[in-house]
């Protein structure tokens, strides 16, 4: 024969099997349910293999397969807990329980109640006798206190003004005897949510003030970085400029040594050209010249002596004039193209006396010509010729020599267009 279990009959959704006083009272404790009834229904011990969940009878798994599925279960009802003994039960005083039909009779019993001892909570003796000053009843101002938290007489009657038209509002309210259930936490007044936002919104502030100091140091990290980025390629762009310039003055030194060395070489050629124009033999090396001296002065004696010609001894006045003035060009290019104007004014007007008179204490001329040394020896190579008191440089109109003056011309011309004339 199956053992005697207890079924929880407070609703007819519950109908648990307890198989001991112990958890009929646990589960009064959770569920506030105080009507046992005695059962001889089997406790059994059934273990889903699915999701092991125990089933404490049949119809109890039958209800878990239909909501899970899961048909497959393992009896382990040896290993559940020793039977209900009920007259130990009541002996110790835990609870009543009544049997209904004949008391003494020897009839099987059809029924059997255990029943939970309530009791009324404990509240604030002071804040309820300050109600019951107020007017409340003791069952109301228990309740209103009790719900309320017991945290202040303005709560309580906050609550019975909300609970007023409640049926079972001057009932005294009860609990379990040995439950340690915590009275409900009252609500917030106006001023505790106030306080409470503030202080939400305070923490919410500092969070994001943290944040924004947190992105701050981050955008600081990434700014440091590129800036050592920014530094790093601009060094490295100075470092190719750097090389870059190294290697042009290198090239342009090439350059100018390749020029220089162009230029030796044609005056070399100009020098050996002049000396074949005066008539002069052509220089020798040193290294190639005869030890004995006596034949070159042989040679040179039987060479035919030329002439000068007038322009070269004005190319010559004007090398000079240059080498005089070697630290000054730009005053020898004005000073050639001043001569340059007087000899083609001359070429162009030959009869107009004016262009072949110039004053000697012009200013202008002093300053173009007239200062450097070699720049009226080439006017007189042209035909001007200074006056008997000195004060004026004239050229007679008998003595306009156009071919000299050509010549002077080119020269001149050549003297300007040559950066090279008169180096050597």
């Amino acid at each position: 024969m199956a053992g005697v279990s207890l079924k929880c009959g407070d609703c007819g959704d519950c109908g648990v099997l307890l198989k001991s006083v112990e958890e009929a009272q646990e589960h009064a404790e959770l569920t506030s349910h105080s009507n046992f009834v005695e059962s001889t229904e089997a406790v059994l011990n059934l273990i889903c293999t699915a999701c092991s969940k125990p089933c404490r009878s049949k119809t109890e798994s039958e209800l878990h397969t239909k909501r899970t599925g899961h048909a497959e279960f393992v009896d382990k009802t040896a290993d559940a807990a020793k039977p209900i003994h009920l007259e130990g039960k009541k002996s110790e005083g835990v609870g009543e329980m009544e049997a209904d039909g004949s008391g003494s009779g020897g009839g099987k019993s059809e029924g059997f109640m255990f029943v939970v001892e309530m009791v009324v909570p404990e509240v604030e003796k002071k804040l309820l006798e300050e109600l019951e000053e107020m007017g409340f009843p003791v069952a109301r101002a228990t309740r209103a206190l009790h719900f309320s938290g017991n945290s202040s007489v303005e709560a309580a009657i906050n609550w019975v003004a909300e609970h007023e038209n409640d049926a079972d509002i001057d009932e005294m309210p009860l609990v379990p005897a040995n439950s340690k259930v915590e009275p409900p936490k009252p609500s917030l007044t106006e001023e505790e949510k106030k306080l409470k936002l503030q202080e939400l919104r305070e923490r919410a502030r500092k969070k994001k003030e943290e944040e924004e100091k947190r992105m701050e140091r981050e955008r600081e990290k990434e700014r440091i970085r590129i800036g050592k980025e920014l530094l790093e390629a601009k060094r490295m762009e100075e470092e190719n400029e750097r090389k870059r310039i190294i290697a042009l003055r290198k090239a342009e030194k090439e350059e100018e040594k390749r020029a220089l060395e162009k230029i030796r070489k044609k005056l070399e050629e100009d020098k050996a050209e002049r000396r074949r124009k005066l008539g002069l033999p052509p220089e020798e090396p040193a290294a190639a010249k005869p030890s004995s001296p006596a034949p070159v002065p042989e040679k040179k004696s039987m060479l035919p002596v030329k002439p000068v010609t007038k322009a070269e001894q004005m190319r010559e006045c004007l090398r000079s004039l240059k080498k005089n003035h070697k630290d000054e060009d730009a005053r020898v290019k004005q000073a050639f193209k001043t001569l340059l104007t007087y000899v083609g004014n001359v070429v162009r007007n030959p009869d107009e006396e004016k262009f072949r008179k110039i004053r000697l204490s012009n200013q202008t001329f002093q300053d173009r010509v007239g200062g450097l040394q070699g720049g009226i020896e080439f006017l007189q190579l042209c035909g001007f010729e200074k006056t008997g008191d000195g004060e004026f440089i004239f050229m007679p109109r008998d003595k306009v020599d156009s071919a000299v003056l050509n010549s002077a011309g080119k020269e001149l011309q050549s003297a300007i267009d040559n950066p090279h004339f008169g180096v050597l």
